[in-house]
């Protein structure tokens, strides 16, 4: 009996950490029952209904798929080419050119409102979720779940995860319903909830904020994160450029800043050889990683785009979307 009991014991215990180290991704911390349990209540110190927590977490499940795209980011696996190839095909510039004209008067409404043009509105629909038609299949919840266990980042997806909870709680949308990408972002403007907290609008004044459904709500929050995070609505986002002979490559750093007139002294021309614009923006030197020496020089804006989302290769894509489609 003694030894039976024994292997029972034993049978708990190795059950216990197969279930905390569920695939390689994730770090051999407290049991997931245990750890969920302690979310579940923090939850409720935040003002979290328990009907909600319910819904929330009901089948609520670790998927090993997420910590995996985590470790495998575009920048790491793909050149600067090969994104912006895959990013901007000549299908996605001519679907934005008619979806601008075709939505004129809601983007011109919103543009006007909060000093974005809406060609960059556009752009970013569609590089963000192809204008709404790839918003993501996973459970937000589960998505924020599995990556606040996860010991990568997990202080903060937790703190993604709690806000997702806040964001059911309001009811904008039912927890079935709250899809999104492998890592929580939502809707047609991909926000993560803190973003979507922060940020998001209820334009239509339905009393809903709908990220997910309503182009009203997509348009004029993906315009109110810009607008906040210092958008210049009578400036581009940048160029391409082309630099002379000898040219000082410790230029080309993101931190360094000039007016276009030290540029122009410094040599530095337009693709086609001409002059910079007499307009004294000031700006900066991008390299992309991965590319092939191709340099860009870059304005407020960029910088914008890149609170938005810290990547080199987006930014790019969604400056370089926003020129293509111009006034649609």
């Amino acid at each position: 009996m003694a030894k039976k009991f024994a292997r029972l014991a034993f049978c708990i215990l190795l059950g216990s950490l197969l279930t905390a180290i569920a695939s390689p991704g994730f770090a051999a911390k407290e049991n997931f029952d245990v750890w969920l349990a302690n979310v579940k209540a923090e939850a409720l110190t935040k003002g979290i209904s328990q009907p909600i927590i319910d819904a929330a977490f009901v089948d609520v499940k670790l998927i090993e798929r997420i910590v995996a795209l985590d470790r495998k980011q575009p920048e790491t696996t793909q050149t600067f080419q090969q994104y912006m190839e895959k990013r901007l095909p000549k299908v996605l510039v001519d679907k934005g050119k008619a979806l601008l004209r075709e939505n004129r008067e809601i983007l011109t409404e919103v543009g006007n409102k909060y000093g974005v043009q809406p060609r960059f509105i556009v752009a970013l629909w569609g590089v963000e979720t192809s204008y709404g038609r790839f918003t993501g299949g996973f459970s937000v919840i589960d998505a924020l779940t599995t990556l606040a266990y996860d010991d990568r980042r997990a202080a903060y997806f937790r703190k993604e995860l709690f806000l997702a909870l806040q964001i059911l709680e309001e009811r904008h949308i039912a927890a079935a319903d709250m899809k999104g990408s492998w890592a929580g972002a939502m809707g047609q403007s991909q926000f993560m909830p803190s973003s979507f907290v922060n940020f998001a609008v209820d334009h239509d004044g339905d009393g809903k904020t709908d990220i997910w459904q309503t182009k009203a709500d997509v348009f004029a929050s993906a315009a109110n994160y810009l607008a906040k995070s210092g958008w210049q609505g009578d400036q581009a986002w940048g160029r391409e450029v082309i630099l002379p002979s000898a040219f000082d490559l410790s230029l080309i750093d993101l931190k360094i800043a000039k007016p276009m007139r030290d540029w122009q002294a410094l040599g530095v021309r337009r693709m086609n050889g001409t002059d910079l614009p007499t307009r004294q923006l000031t700006g900066s030197l991008v390299q992309p990683k991965g590319g092939n020496g191709q340099t860009y020089l870059v304005y407020t804006n960029y910088r914008t785009i890149l609170k938005w989302n810290r990547s080199t290769y987006f930014a790019m894509s969604v400056g370089q979307l926003a020129d293509l489609i111009g006034d649609g």
